[in-house]
Protein backbone atom coordinates (compact mmCIF):
# COMPACT_ATOMS: atom_id res chain seq x y z
CA UNK A 1 0.00 0.00 0.00
CA UNK A 2 1.48 3.52 -0.85
CA UNK A 3 3.08 5.51 1.87
CA UNK A 4 0.74 8.54 2.59
CA UNK A 5 2.57 11.47 4.86
CA UNK A 6 -0.88 12.82 5.78
CA UNK A 7 -2.35 9.36 6.50
CA UNK A 8 -0.04 8.37 9.02
CA UNK A 9 0.33 11.73 10.72
CA UNK A 10 -3.31 11.19 11.31
CA UNK A 11 -2.62 8.38 13.67
CA UNK A 12 0.78 9.35 14.64
CA UNK A 13 0.46 12.97 15.18
CA UNK A 14 3.79 13.52 17.48
CA UNK A 15 5.57 12.15 14.54
CA UNK A 16 7.39 15.35 13.51
CA UNK A 17 7.51 16.19 9.28
CA UNK A 18 10.85 15.35 9.25
CA UNK A 19 10.35 11.73 11.37
CA UNK A 20 7.59 11.44 8.59
CA UNK A 21 9.52 12.18 5.62
CA UNK A 22 11.74 9.35 6.31
CA UNK A 23 8.87 6.36 7.04
CA UNK A 24 7.28 8.01 4.01
CA UNK A 25 10.63 6.43 2.32
CA UNK A 26 11.19 3.36 4.60
CA UNK A 27 8.22 2.57 6.08
CA UNK A 28 5.23 0.21 4.66
CA UNK A 29 1.80 0.28 5.37
CA UNK A 30 0.17 -3.22 4.91
CA UNK A 31 -3.10 -4.30 5.67
CA UNK A 32 -3.35 -8.03 7.35
CA UNK A 33 -6.48 -10.25 7.44
CA UNK A 34 -7.66 -11.49 10.88
CA UNK A 35 -5.73 -14.55 12.54
CA UNK A 36 -2.54 -14.28 10.60
CA UNK A 37 0.57 -14.65 12.17
CA UNK A 38 2.94 -11.47 11.58
CA UNK A 39 5.81 -12.89 13.90
CA UNK A 40 7.35 -15.76 14.40
CA UNK A 41 8.90 -17.03 17.54
CA UNK A 42 12.88 -17.67 17.01
CA UNK A 43 11.99 -15.26 13.49
CA UNK A 44 14.60 -11.95 13.49
CA UNK A 45 12.87 -8.92 13.27
CA UNK A 46 13.50 -7.26 10.17
CA UNK A 47 10.49 -4.67 10.54
CA UNK A 48 8.99 -3.35 13.76
CA UNK A 49 5.37 -2.92 13.19
CA UNK A 50 2.76 0.07 14.38
CA UNK A 51 -0.73 -1.05 14.89
CA UNK A 52 -2.75 2.01 13.05
CA UNK A 53 -6.18 0.22 13.02
CA UNK A 54 -7.58 -3.04 14.07
CA UNK A 55 -5.49 -5.88 17.06
CA UNK A 56 -3.04 -7.93 17.26
CA UNK A 57 -2.27 -10.11 20.61
CA UNK A 58 1.14 -11.07 21.68
CA UNK A 59 1.86 -14.73 22.64
CA UNK A 60 5.20 -16.33 24.69
CA UNK A 61 5.51 -20.73 24.80
CA UNK A 62 6.70 -22.48 27.90
CA UNK A 63 7.18 -25.70 27.36
CA UNK A 64 4.23 -26.36 24.73
CA UNK A 65 2.26 -24.02 26.14
CA UNK A 66 1.27 -20.76 24.90
CA UNK A 67 0.37 -18.08 27.25
CA UNK A 68 -0.92 -14.64 25.97
CA UNK A 69 1.13 -11.28 27.31
CA UNK A 70 -0.89 -8.72 26.24
CA UNK A 71 -2.61 -7.00 23.29
CA UNK A 72 -1.44 -4.15 20.59
CA UNK A 73 -4.48 -1.55 19.69
CA UNK A 74 -3.80 1.53 17.31
CA UNK A 75 -1.09 3.96 17.56
CA UNK A 76 0.91 1.20 20.29
CA UNK A 77 3.44 -1.39 18.95
CA UNK A 78 5.42 -4.51 20.25
CA UNK A 79 8.04 -3.44 22.61
CA UNK A 80 9.15 -7.11 22.60
CA UNK A 81 9.89 -7.16 18.51
CA UNK A 82 11.52 -3.78 19.13
CA UNK A 83 13.91 -5.19 21.61
CA UNK A 84 14.74 -8.07 19.47
CA UNK A 85 15.00 -5.69 16.08
CA UNK A 86 17.73 -3.48 17.84
CA UNK A 87 19.43 -6.12 19.53
CA UNK A 88 19.34 -8.40 16.32
CA UNK A 89 18.70 -11.07 17.91
CA UNK A 90 15.55 -14.16 17.25
CA UNK A 91 12.44 -12.68 18.92
CA UNK A 92 10.92 -14.99 22.29
CA UNK A 93 7.60 -13.99 21.25
CA UNK A 94 5.12 -14.74 18.43
CA UNK A 95 1.80 -12.36 17.24
CA UNK A 96 -1.54 -13.07 15.52
CA UNK A 97 -3.68 -10.61 14.26
CA UNK A 98 -7.31 -10.36 16.15
CA UNK A 99 -8.91 -8.48 13.88
CA UNK A 100 -8.13 -7.57 10.27
CA UNK A 101 -5.24 -4.54 10.92
CA UNK A 102 -3.78 -2.13 9.22
CA UNK A 103 0.03 -2.03 10.16
CA UNK A 104 2.73 0.43 10.05
CA UNK A 105 6.14 -1.26 9.21
CA UNK A 106 9.17 -0.12 10.20
CA UNK A 107 12.45 -1.64 9.07
CA UNK A 108 14.75 -2.65 12.48
CA UNK A 109 18.20 -1.06 10.90
CA UNK A 110 16.30 2.28 10.20
CA UNK A 111 14.67 2.56 13.42
CA UNK A 112 18.39 1.81 15.37
CA UNK A 113 19.25 5.29 14.16
CA UNK A 114 15.57 6.89 14.44
CA UNK A 115 15.44 6.59 17.90
CA UNK A 116 19.34 8.11 17.88
CA UNK A 117 17.86 11.02 16.18
CA UNK A 118 14.35 11.43 16.56
CA UNK A 119 13.47 12.13 20.72
CA UNK A 120 9.48 10.79 19.60
CA UNK A 121 10.40 7.49 18.71
CA UNK A 122 11.87 7.24 22.04
CA UNK A 123 9.08 8.77 23.64
CA UNK A 124 6.79 6.22 21.83
CA UNK A 125 8.76 2.98 22.82
CA UNK A 126 9.45 4.18 26.12
CA UNK A 127 5.88 4.38 26.47
CA UNK A 128 5.33 0.87 25.24
CA UNK A 129 8.00 -0.69 27.73
CA UNK A 130 5.87 1.26 30.30
CA UNK A 131 2.68 -0.05 29.20
CA UNK A 132 3.84 -3.84 28.47
CA UNK A 133 5.95 -3.96 31.47
CA UNK A 134 2.65 -3.23 33.85
CA UNK A 135 0.89 -5.72 31.78
CA UNK A 136 3.30 -8.47 31.60
CA UNK A 137 3.09 -7.91 35.48
CA UNK A 138 -0.37 -8.40 36.33
CA UNK A 139 -0.04 -11.54 33.61
CA UNK A 140 2.55 -12.76 36.31
CA UNK A 141 0.31 -11.70 39.55
CA UNK A 142 -2.94 -13.33 37.70
CA UNK A 143 -1.49 -16.23 37.11
CA UNK A 144 0.13 -16.87 40.47
CA UNK A 145 -2.72 -15.22 42.59
CA UNK A 146 -6.18 -15.61 41.05
CA UNK A 147 -8.33 -18.36 40.47
CA UNK A 148 -9.56 -19.57 37.20
CA UNK A 149 -13.05 -18.16 37.54
CA UNK A 150 -11.52 -15.19 38.00
CA UNK A 151 -8.92 -15.37 35.42
CA UNK A 152 -11.40 -16.21 32.49
CA UNK A 153 -13.71 -13.70 33.61
CA UNK A 154 -11.45 -10.89 33.28
CA UNK A 155 -10.18 -12.09 29.89
CA UNK A 156 -13.72 -11.99 28.61
CA UNK A 157 -13.80 -8.80 29.93
CA UNK A 158 -10.78 -7.06 28.43
CA UNK A 159 -11.31 -8.55 25.18
CA UNK A 160 -14.95 -7.55 24.81
CA UNK A 161 -13.76 -3.80 25.92
CA UNK A 162 -10.56 -3.73 23.06
CA UNK A 163 -13.19 -5.76 20.48
CA UNK A 164 -15.85 -3.17 21.61
CA UNK A 165 -17.98 -6.58 21.15
CA UNK A 166 -20.89 -7.09 23.76
CA UNK A 167 -21.09 -10.92 22.44
CA UNK A 168 -17.67 -12.45 21.41
CA UNK A 169 -17.33 -15.24 19.29
CA UNK A 170 -15.03 -17.34 21.07
CA UNK A 171 -14.41 -21.18 21.28
CA UNK A 172 -13.50 -22.95 24.52
CA UNK A 173 -10.23 -24.23 22.59
CA UNK A 174 -9.01 -21.07 21.55
CA UNK A 175 -9.58 -19.47 24.98
CA UNK A 176 -7.91 -21.95 26.54
CA UNK A 177 -4.87 -21.53 24.21
CA UNK A 178 -4.57 -18.00 25.28
CA UNK A 179 -4.73 -18.50 28.79
CA UNK A 180 -2.39 -21.19 29.16
CA UNK A 181 -4.90 -23.93 30.34
CA UNK A 182 -6.92 -27.03 29.10
CA UNK A 183 -10.21 -26.79 27.00
CA UNK A 184 -11.70 -29.05 29.80
CA UNK A 185 -11.14 -26.54 32.77
CA UNK A 186 -12.17 -23.70 30.95
CA UNK A 187 -15.74 -25.44 29.28
CA UNK A 188 -15.99 -26.52 33.51
CA UNK A 189 -15.20 -22.86 34.61
CA UNK A 190 -17.20 -21.40 31.91
CA UNK A 191 -20.22 -23.49 33.16
CA UNK A 192 -19.72 -21.99 37.18
CA UNK A 193 -19.69 -18.57 35.73
CA UNK A 194 -22.89 -19.10 33.76
CA UNK A 195 -24.65 -20.54 36.58
CA UNK A 196 -23.32 -17.88 38.65
CA UNK A 197 -25.31 -15.26 36.23
CA UNK A 198 -22.11 -13.65 34.96
CA UNK A 199 -22.48 -15.06 31.30
CA UNK A 200 -24.43 -16.40 28.96
CA UNK A 201 -23.20 -19.08 26.21
CA UNK A 202 -25.44 -18.01 23.52
CA UNK A 203 -25.07 -20.00 19.49
CA UNK A 204 -23.85 -16.93 18.45
CA UNK A 205 -20.85 -16.31 21.16
CA UNK A 206 -20.41 -15.67 24.82
CA UNK A 207 -22.33 -12.73 26.42
CA UNK A 208 -20.78 -10.83 29.11
CA UNK A 209 -23.43 -9.98 31.94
Amino acid sequence: MPLEIAEIKKYLPGFSPELLDEIAVHGLIKEVPEGVEILKEGQYVKAIPIVLEGLVKVFTRVEEKELLLYYIGPAQSCIMSFSAGLSNVPSRIFAFTEDTSLLLLLPSGKLSQWVKQYPQVNELFFQQYNLRYTEMLDTINSLLFDRMDQRLYNYLLEKSKLKGEKILSLRHKQIAGELGTAREVITRVMKRLEQEGKLRQLPEGIQII
